[in-house]
């Protein structure tokens, strides 16, 4: 059963976060990660959330879990540290 990470952002610095977009590409494709949100207009019609939403499909949750954890992913989210501030849970999918 697949697994997603679901993440809402907020980029104060869009040139620097670049760099964090580039070198997560690693790691995605390590664990077979597939976007199916990245940015894109968004109508919030409840409650609050950033101004970015990201969704990134996964085979199953272990993959999803690993790709978090790797030393692949945490390179690359340490180039977005600093740049902006995220929101992201992994949730296994429903069948």
């Amino acid at each position: 059963m697949p697994a997603y990470w679901i993440g809402h952002v907020t980029i104060s610095n869009p040139t620097a976060y670049e760099a964090y977009r580039q070198a997560n590409a690693i790691a995605f494709a390590k664990y077979g990660a597939r976007f199916l949100v990245r940015g894109g207009s968004q109508e919030v019609v409840e409650g609050v959330v950033r101004p970015r939403t990201v969704v990134i499909e996964f085979p199953d949750l272990k993959a999803a879990q690993d790709c978090y954890h790797s030393p692949e992913y945490q390179a690359a989210k340490a180039k977005r540290d600093g740049v902006s501030l995220a929101d992201l849970c992994i949730v296994e999918g429903y069948e």
